[in-house]
């Protein structure tokens, strides 16, 4: 009983430590669109969950008062270092978000669909 117990408290311990592992605080210096959305230059928190081709990723501007934040789907592909940075792709005077490197996961958009808000 005791064990079944500790084994039970282990988990629920451990759950925030994978949610947090998914998690990560990105600078973007410049106004991108990403989906349909046009983002702020600034500060985000960017989560995701998922794998492979259909990653759901959701960024939050960390420094507005009442934050909404822009959900997007992505494919994941694993890099080979950790690192922090984006790509954009720029058609006309538009900045569209290509790539976000977040840690050792690389978070690849579709720059000709629109799925964010």
């Amino acid at each position: 009983m005791k064990r079944l117990l500790f084994i039970a408290m282990l988990a629920f311990i451990s759950i925030p430590a994978f949610a947090a592992k998914n998690s990560q605080t990105v600078n973007l210096p410049e106004a991108v669109t990403v989906g349909t959305t046009q983002l702020e230059a600034g500060d985000y928190k960017v989560t995701w969950s998922g794998t492979g081709s259909n990653v759901q990723v959701t960024l939050l501007e960390k420094d507005k008062y009442s934050p909404k934040p822009v959900t997007v789907t992505a494919k994941a592909e694993d890099a080979t270092t950790s690192q922090v940075g984006f790509t954009v792709e720029r058609q006309g005077n538009v900045s569209k978000l290509r790539t976000l490197k977040v840690g050792k996961t690389t978070l690849i958009f579709d720059t000709t669909s629109a799925s964010g808000q």
